[in-house]
């Protein structure tokens, strides 16, 4: 049978920017509120149709049978900083199903590692696109795995390529040594994870803090009723210079009370 593989592909390629923008806005939610997010990055892909062929071959599926069958031609990874987020992230998956999205069944290779020393948490989906010929439901591959996994796992990935899946023994070995130091920094991290939440949700307030002192800022000078604006200006630098977290939060309150005494309102 003679694919057009062109529009065989138009949904999956939709349904992987949708899902992309779907879970980056979750991320964005948890630093838009100063949190620490479970996802640190989302990537996405389409496979491309020399693997879908190769593929289908060795799972002996059938051309015409292959939108049903085949279950990662549209993929989504998304990475995690440790772990612990990985539970988190599936847990929001699971949160959908029935919503915008379908789980089929699920494949965890955190608590079972392959041989080879390969960790991620796979999700499948069904999940429907909507296209100028009706509504698609296709399956699509969520992966969930931590930064070192993605590592060793991109690594990994690249050398089957290279040797067409038939590593060398030496290759084999240190590759599993590796998976095993990414495990190792995995449960280090994991080992001081309060510490590193601590960190970033402080720097993520303290970001947000700055836009705002900012955005203050800038209304008060075009307000053109405080004449000492250039003093403030000069004191926030001086201020950001040194860092101090609580000096930032005092100078905020400050003008807050300085844009209340002209009557000037602020938009955030």
């Amino acid at each position: 049978m003679i694919q057009n593989w062109n529009q065989v592909l138009i949904p999956y390629e939709q349904a992987v920017e949708e899902l992309k923008i779907k879970f980056k806005s979750i991320r964005n939610e948890y630093r838009k509120m100063d949190e620490y997010s479970p996802i640190e990055f989302i990537t996405g892909r389409v496979k491309k149709i020399s693997s879908i062929l190769d593929k289908s071959k060795i799972l002996n599926i059938p051309l015409d049978e292959i939108t049903e069958k085949m279950e990662d031609i549209a993929g989504i990874r998304i990475m995690c900083q440790m772990v612990e987020d990985i539970d988190k992230v599936v847990d929001l998956i699971k949160e959908r199903d029935g919503k915008d999205l379908k789980v089929e069944y699920e494949k965890d290779y955190i608590n079972n590692p392959k041989e080879s020393g390969y960790k991620s948490y796979h999700i499948i989906i069904r999940y429907p696109v909507h296209t100028a010929f009706g509504q698609r439901d296709i399956l699509a591959e969520i992966q969930i795995r931590t930064l070192a996994m993605n590592f060793w796992a991109t690594i990994e990935h690249s050398l089957n390529y290279k040797f067409e899946g038939n590593m060398p023994d030496h290759i084999n070995i240190k590759l599993r040594n590796a998976a095993a130091s990414a495990s190792n920094l995995d449960k280090q991290m994991s080992e001081i994870r309060e510490e590193i939440v601590e960190a970033q949700e402080m720097f993520q307030v303290k970001s947000t803090l700055v836009a705002e002192i900012l955005n203050k800022i800038q209304t008060l000078y075009f307000s053109g009723k405080v004449k000492e604006i250039d003093d403030y200006r000069e004191e926030f630098f001086n201020i950001q210079e040194r860092g101090n977290f609580y000096e930032l939060r005092y100078f905020k309150k400050k003008l807050d009370k300085l844009a209340s005494q002209y009557d000037i309102q602020i938009l955030l």
